[in-house]
């Protein structure tokens, strides 16, 4: 594939050159100062291959001129996908670039790339940034139907949400036309479980452990929680309106951050003095859940045993209030509006 057209900061490989103007000569391409990035393919010895984009373009280099195109989680994170670095969601191993080729069996896997002959068309394929890719929606179904889990695939789609690369309904579409696809029916089964409105693999983490391992009813994800004056209270990761409940992943930086931490507890003060119960998930509780599931417990124990007129809280949104809790909303955001809303969700 002919990579002339990438704007990001990455070093494009190149076949060999005998002149030596555009590549390595034969001779120097098998010194030390270059690297085989493929058959057939240099980069300079001294160019990082552990960065994402790098590993894209290396792999997207090897596409023929004309069909294939990067996907999954590759492609994903080529669009811009936050989350997706290729290490699984729980931890482990790097995983390969996939490249969608379809029939063409003249591009084998190689060193850090996986292919895939599954049936491919025209309307699957996308340009971003000068390399092609297979377009957003095809990325996340094949992330999903491969995941090792159903709720890595629940993962795969809340995280690409995140972005607002794809709608459920978009990837329900997508795998709706697709039957008899590898691993179809776990990207089903993953659809009605996942949120358009989840900011991190953690949060997608204390879902499963709120709804399966403690058996809890599901709760909102990154709803808003106004006083009865209108004032904005919080925004937290989860919380059950029936129960008065609610719950945040509370990760390294809470605790290291030596700003972070005081607001982080004058926050959970203010919920409960508002009479909400607040259940917090940490770093341990992604190993072992069973405390957690406790402390939910507990939680909605002392939640049911406060008077009503202790709940000095609503979901009711004031006028003033600017939806961004759906693909489709933050879709229609300007760009001021996305920078000003959503900024730290970034951060």
């Amino acid at each position: 594939m002919d990579l002339s057209g990438v704007t990001r900061p990455v070093v494009v490989p190149v076949p060999v050159d005998r002149a030596g103007r555009r590549g390595p000569t034969p001779d120097a391409a098998r010194g030390k100062r270059w690297r085989a990035s493929s058959r057939g393919l240099y980069v300079p010895a001294d160019v990082d291959s552990s960065g994402v984009d790098q590993r894209v373009v290396e792999a997207a280099a090897v596409l023929p001129a004309d069909w294939g195109g990067v996907t999954g989680w590759a492609g994903l994170a080529w669009m811009g996908a936050r989350w997706f670095d290729g290490a699984p969601w729980g931890g482990g191993r790097t995983r390969p670039v996939t490249l969608a080729i379809g029939g063409n069996r003249a591009i084998r896997p190689q060193r850090a790339m996986a292919t895939s002959e599954e049936r491919l068309a025209p309307r699957d394929l996308v340009h971003a940034d000068g390399v092609r890719l297979t377009t957003a929606v095809r990325s996340v179904c094949f992330e999903m139907r491969y995941a090792l889990t159903l709720w890595d695939a629940v993962t795969d789609l809340c995280l690409a949400c995140f972005n607002d690369l794809v709608s459920i309904a978009e990837v329900a579409a997508f795998a709706h036309a697709i039957p008899g696809w590898t691993g179809i029916g776990q990207c089903r089964d993953a659809l009605p479980l996942a949120s358009e409105n989840l900011w991190s693999p953690r949060e997608v983490g204390m879902l499963r452990a709120w709804t399966v391992d403690a058996g809890l009813p599901r709760p909102l994800c990154n709803e808003p929680v106004f006083d009865l004056g209108g004032r904005l209270l919080g925004v937290p990761d989860l919380i059950d309106p029936v129960a008065g409940v609610m719950g945040e992943y509370d990760g390294g930086v809470h605790f290291v951050d030596g700003r972070r931490r005081p607001r982080d507890l004058d926050r959970e003060d203010s919920f409960r003095s508002h009479g909400m119960e607040y259940v917090a998930m940490i770093a341990d509780d992604v190993r072992d859940t069973s405390r957690l599931v406790a402390r939910l417990h507990a939680s909605y124990a002392r939640a049911s045993r406060l008077p009503a007129s202790e709940r000095r809280w609503t979901l009711e949104r004031p006028p003033w209030w600017i939806d961004v809790g759906s693909v489709a909303a933050r879709r229609s955001l300007t760009t001021r509006q996305r920078d000003r809303l959503l900024g730290h969700r970034a951060a």
